[in-house]
């Protein structure tokens, strides 16, 4: 039975990803999601999604915001047009999405079932059956405002959709993952991320199978009036609902030491200064970006092939590519369209039966976590300072402009 695995806080953020960063996006989470097919199948590309830990680190190391909400609308629709062109290859179709494109996910689902074969029906019930748990059997004081549903050609698939909390300025995510999923108000969710706001009305806890029963008897033998007279004339005690892990993601914006597990920004330095020269030789030849690109293949890599619980931090994974809003740094434009092309070099051979790139990606992960036991680096707060100081040479941009105009600006006045 799939049941929540935690919660995290998310901070409720406005704003729009700029073209220039969303394009990028696009790329680089279809050619992500091209490796761990590649590797381990769609089914666990669908499992990877469908963890709450995993999720904001993937969007984290493609450039977005690494704590808020706006990770959630971003990552989706950057796989929605980045896997449209590779759908039928990979048989992973993308659905649904922000507003009024969420209501359109019984439609599309209509088409795919056309063209592919599977029961587009029982999928579109499944669909409108998760949105109306979340809002409904689950009164937790978030309104749903998106939904993506991922499927496959085979009729798996994950579901991850958002709520919003506008006077509390919070978001909260649920996971849903048809893995395992027997009843769809028994514990369905597979996580739901978000801030604990009090105490939650939610039926589908299984615990309250007795109160759903209990809930039609009264609905057929009182009516909605009488109910309501019964309600008024009682009180009861809430039941405590058990405590599950969370991550918090902090409403500041900046990176900060607290947000990192400082021993594995280590070891992906050391593996990267390691195995770069070995196994990058061609990339190093590349003036000024070569042995930073590595840095971020590494954490690219680790995103294709780490264990959940190294995702706990997603914040690390935003020292791969910066951040539109210049957090932790701007964007190094060179180094992200280097890493992109380097995975896409490394997934088209092995589509050809040359897996020695995609290899050597996985073997970059395994010495960063073997080398972070015992390595040694500069505090989070100088490897910043040291990535800011680079930016203009990296074509550093954010949501501001290009770092090296803003830094000619400064120096003007």
């Amino acid at each position: 039975m799939a049941r929540r695995s935690g919660s995290a806080d998310l901070p409720l953020h406005g704003g729009r990803v700029p073209q220039w960063l969303g394009q990028r996006m696009a790329k680089l989470g279809a050619v992500i999601c091209e490796a761990i097919v590649h590797h381990y199948g769609r089914d666990e590309f669908l499992r990877c999604l469908s963890h709450p830990y995993w999720f904001q680190s993937f969007g984290s190391v493609m450039g977005m915001d690494w704590h808020s909400s706006g990770i959630t609308t971003s990552v989706i629709g950057a796989l929605k047009r980045g896997l449209a062109p590779l759908q039928d290859e990979l048989g992973i179709h993308v659905c649904g999405g922000r507003g009024r494109h969420s209501h359109r996910t019984p439609d599309e689902l209509a088409v795919l079932g056309e063209r592919i074969g599977f029961d587009a029906a029982s999928l579109t019930r499944a669909s409108r059956l998760v949105a109306k748990v979340d809002s409904a059997a689950v009164q937790d004081g978030f309104d749903l405002y998106l939904h993506g549903f991922f499927v496959t050609d085979d009729g798996k698939w994950t579901v991850v959709q958002q709520g919003m909390n506008g006077e509390k300025r919070q978001a909260r995510r649920y996971h849903w993952h048809s893995e395992g999923l027997a009843d769809f108000v028994d514990e369905p969710h597979s996580a739901i991320d978000g801030r604990n706001q009090g105490n939650i009305v939610n039926l589908t806890d299984h615990r309250a199978a007795a109160s759903r029963s209990a809930q039609l008897d009264l609905l057929v033998a009182l009516g909605p009036d009488g109910i309501t007279n019964e309600f008024a004339a009682i009180t009861a005690e809430p039941t405590a609902q058990p405590l599950l892990p969370h991550l918090v993601m902090p409403s500041h914006h900046e990176v900060r030491a607290s947000d990192v597990f400082t021993r594995r920004l280590h070891g992906t330095l050391a593996a990267a200064a390691a195995r770069g020269p070995v196994d990058f030789p061609d990339l190093l030849l590349t003036p000024g970006v070569g042995a930073r690109t590595v840095q971020s293949l590494a954490m690219v890599a680790e995103v294709m092939h780490g264990a959940p619980y190294r995702f706990q931090d997603p914040a690390r994974f935003s020292l791969a590519h910066g951040g539109k809003d210049r957090h932790p740094y701007p964007v190094p434009i060179k180094v992200y369209d280097e890493t992109i092309r380097v995975l896409k070099s490394a997934v088209q051979n092995a589509k050809l039966g040359r897996d020695e790139e995609m290899q050597t990606l996985k073997r970059l992960d395994a010495q960063a976590r073997r080398l972070e036991r015992t390595a040694t680096g500069p505090s989070l707060e100088t490897f910043v300072a040291r990535e800011r100081a680079a930016s203009s040479s990296y074509d550093g941009r954010s949501v501001f402009g290009w770092e090296k105009d803003l830094n000619e600006a400064d120096e003007a006045r």
